[in-house]
């Protein structure tokens, strides 16, 4: 996935009210980004961090920059920017380049399902169930090489795995799918101490036949891409 507009680099000023985030422009001026990450976003919102920025010239839009991806270091990048992750998934998808999630015929977004939900991809085919798929953008990093789902309580992503594991009582398939959008983590793992509530309906979830599966991305500021499958530890 290229961006419509090139990416600029700037410095992190802070970020404020989870969805605004003061920048420095590298000519010195001082402008304000959206920031479309509600989450804890640790350790990618210290200020004097290289972040890169999307410009628009959309007057339907409020502000002029989308914050996308930050500086991690030795030619490292993170992802902030959480819708990206249904568009990268959507893309790779109609690709075919997830294969545990080929053969479908038909890729239906943001169908309803569970509790007045909608779940992120209904994968359907004649002869096959149903694939339910919910996409979660994984930010935060655990030493060495790990990346850790969730940054904080999450209610909602709760909720995701038990309606998740009823589509599995109801004869369909589900997947849970981790988009680890940094490239300094080689193997994906539950923050269970951040969530407990979550570590717990994980296990439950995985125990009933939910699938779990987590995928790398490939971050430059030209671009972000799907990556390689990435191993889970099971708890």
């Amino acid at each position: 996935m290229k961006f419509s507009s090139p990416l600029i680099r700037a410095t992190l000023i802070r970020r404020y009210k989870r969805f605004l985030a003061d920048c420095r422009l590298e000519d010195g001026r001082e402008v304000v980004a959206h920031c479309a990450n509600t989450g804890a976003m640790t350790g990618l919102k210290q200020e004097g961090q290289g972040i890169w920025l999307e410009p628009n010239d959309d007057p339907k839009r409020k502000l002029n920059y989308s914050w996308k991806f930050v500086e991690l270091g030795n030619g490292h990048f993170a992802g902030i920017d959480t819708g990206l992750a249904n568009r990268l998934v959507r893309e790779a998808l109609d690709a075919g380049r997830i294969k545990e999630l080929t053969g479908y015929d038909n890729i239906r977004a943001e169908a309803k399902y569970g509790q007045n939900s909608r779940i992120d991809f209904l994968l359907t085919a004649e002869g096959r169930p149903d694939a339910y798929v919910e996409v979660k953008s994984v930010t935060l990093h655990g030493a060495p090489d790990w990346a850790e789902f969730p940054d904080t309580v999450t209610l909602r992503g709760t909720k995701h795995l038990g309606e998740l594991t009823q589509m599995v009582a109801q004869g369909h398939r589900a997947v849970m799918l981790y988009l680890v959008q940094r490239t300094d983590c080689t193997r994906f793992r539950l923050a269970e101490a951040l969530d407990p509530a979550y570590a717990t309906a994980y296990r439950e979830a995985h125990a009933a036949g939910v699938e779990m599966l987590c995928y790398a991305c490939d971050i430059t500021p030209s671009g972000i891409h799907l990556g390689t499958a990435l191993p889970v530890e099971q708890i």
